[in-house]
């Protein structure tokens, strides 16, 4: 059987956009001899389209979007993901052949974790499906369906399916499309049953999609995959064959046969007419796209999310201030990166406290990408502020107070920019920072989209050291070695105010992403002291966590949709 796999961009909301990118999957499967065409989850609508589920005339567009494309569905049969409204709503998957919906299944784990809420929108399905298309069984999945082992996979594997398809919108976080690749070819094997895993690609809001769309066969052997992070059609030959020659030698699966109970729906027999096309199609093996390392894979999830979230939003600009620091320095990269350096615009705003090394680098970096660079001091702001605030303040010494004055400063100046010019803020503050509470309301945490929000701060640094990998390397060295700051005091430093950042790096992994106690903490090696005042800086910024701008998730538990945490709340540690 010859599978294509519609690995689509699709755009939550945008049914008229998203119908359009579908139709022509189809039509270039079609061409390509494919007998089966699979999409992603929810493709219809985007993923996820969280309230807009609510809305029923959203319902009632979205199948009227498959009932056009269910025309488009001649010579070829069509798997295509949408939230089906009959009585209740499902996340669902359509059979679009000759002309026509041939039938309807029904998701039927629903994943309420992590950034997950799908009990709030839809009604689970209670059996599996398949549909035979030119005398192959095919067993439908979507997404958690294929994650858990059992039902419905094994049933439709036991009704008789070779091939299972899934159509997935899994979110991205650094290294899960090789585990989920290997659990994957564990079902393969299981179910001695082909694998046709079809991924969302593109960004939405805090989530990211990489796509890594894969086939395997059914000893789990990898036959084909998609490139991460990029739209494609994903075209395979996959030898059923040798499926059913396998089951007749190996009898694993018959006991679960002989147990099963009848929940799976017969979608019906469906016949294209791809024997000529594919005598016709060119005879060429599928690719299999390699696999990118750890720092590539982030590089590029951080840059796909950028560009679409600046374009998805209606901007074509995005501006940022440049201070000749790191974390600066790594968004400007990954902003020239996602839009090209003519659409972004950088700001140095020096004040009294701006070192010498700071300002050269900040120029240097803005020449070596070839972006606009705009320089506003802000020592004229600052001092009007302290004239102002003088007879208020008077008998009291300079504190943090005047530090994040001038950081609102600056917020203030690049909302001033983004207001005139319609420019989109970049914020550069990194996970560790984040998580300790270490910036400041309305001054360097204003903006729309904060790029690095869940990259701590290590990583920060290998990152920008992967950057400079490539020829042009455009971070001066010093940008990298030099020792941290915020620069709104003289001689400041970030470890004047927190622990070294590989400590409290590790130590924010346990307590962050693992939920692990004081205790536990400090068993795995942390000095105690170290630990409380971490716990207690953590807490104490929630608050502070609620207000930032939405950022791209990479790690296994960003703060925002994934991290919950009340604001008011007495227990420590």
């Amino acid at each position: 059987m010859r599978i294509a796999l519609a690995q689509m961009n699709a755009v939550v909301g945008d049914l008229d956009g998203n119908e359009v990118r579908i139709a022509d999957a189809i039509e270039r499967a079609r061409d390509a001899g494919a007998q089966l065409v699979v999409f992603p989850e929810l493709a219809i609508t985007g993923y996820p389209p969280e309230d807009l589920l609510l809305k029923d005339h959203l319902l009632d567009d979205a199948r009227a979007a498959v009932e056009r494309l269910a025309a488009l569905a001649r010579g070829i049969v069509v798997i295509i993901g949408f939230p089906e409204h009959a009585q209740d709503v499902y996340n669902a998957a359509a059979v679009l052949a000759d002309g026509t919906v041939q039938g309807i299944y029904r998701k039927n784990h629903l994943p309420n974790y992590g950034v997950f809420d799908e009990h709030r929108y839809f009604r689970a399905g209670r059996s599996g499906a398949t549909v035979e298309i030119d005398d192959v069984t095919v067993g439908l999945t979507i997404c958690e369906d294929i994650w858990l082992p059992g039902s419905p996979a094994t049933d439709e594997a036991s009704a008789g399916a070779q091939l299972l398809v899934n159509l997935s919108a899994s979110p991205f976080q650094a290294g899960k499309g090789a585990a989920r690749e290997r659990m994957v070819a564990q079902r393969a094997r299981d179910s001695l049953c082909a694998i046709a895993f079809c991924g969302l690609v593109g960004g939405q809001d805090e989530l990211l999609f990489d796509g890594h769309s894969f086939i395997v066969d059914h000893e789990g052997t990898l036959l084909a995959r998609a490139t991460q992070f990029d739209e494609e059609l994903l075209v395979c030959d996959v030898d059923i064959a040798s499926v059913s020659a396998a089951r007749l030698h190996d009898t694993r699966t018959r006991p679960a046969a002989d147990r099963a109970p009848a929940t799976v729906d017969d979608l019906g027999r469906h016949s294209s007419d791809a024997a000529a096309r594919i005598g016709a199609a060119s005879d060429r093996p599928a690719p299999i796209a390699p696999l990118l390392d750890p720092s590539e894979e982030i590089w590029r999830a951080l840059v796909l999310g950028t560009r679409d979230y600046t374009r998805k939003n209606g901007f074509d600009h995005v501006v940022l201030g440049l201070s000749g620091g790191i974390d600066s320095a790594l968004v400007a990269c990954i902003a020239v990166d996602a839009l090209g350096p003519k659409h972004v615009t950088c700001v140095t705003m020096p004040s009294r406290y701006t070192s010498d090394g700071t300002y050269t680098d900040a120029g240097a970096l803005a020449r070596s990408l070839g972006v606009e660079l705009l320089e506003i001091p802000i020592a004229p702001a600052a001092q009007l502020y302290d004239d102002m605030l003088s007879g208020v303040f008077a008998g009291r010494e300079p504190d943090l107070t005047e530090e994040n004055l001038q950081a609102r400063i600056r917020g203030n100046l690049l909302m001033a920019l983004s207001n005139k010019f319609g420019w989109l803020v970049l914020t550069t503050g990194n996970k560790s920072e984040m998580a300790v509470g270490y910036s400041t309301l309305y001054g360097d945490s204003a903006g729309g989209l904060a790029v690095i929000k869940d990259v701590p701060k290590t990583l920060v640094y290998t990152l920008a050291e992967h950057r400079n990998t490539r020829p042009d390397a455009p971070i001066p060295p010093t940008i990298i070695t030099r020792p941290p700051s915020a620069e709104l005091r003289p001689d400041q430093r970030d470890q004047d105010s927190l622990p070294p950042y590989d400590v409290l790096d590790a130590v924010l992994e346990g307590y962050v992403e693992g939920d692990l106690g004081r205790e536990q903490l400090i068993t795995r090696g942390f000095d105690d002291a170290v630990v409380d005042r971490i716990i207690r800086l953590v807490d104490l910024a929630e608050y502070k966590r609620r207000q930032q701008p939405p950022g791209i998730k990479v790690t296994s538990r960003a703060f925002g949709r994934d991290r919950r945490m009340p604001i008011t709340n007495r227990y420590r540690g």
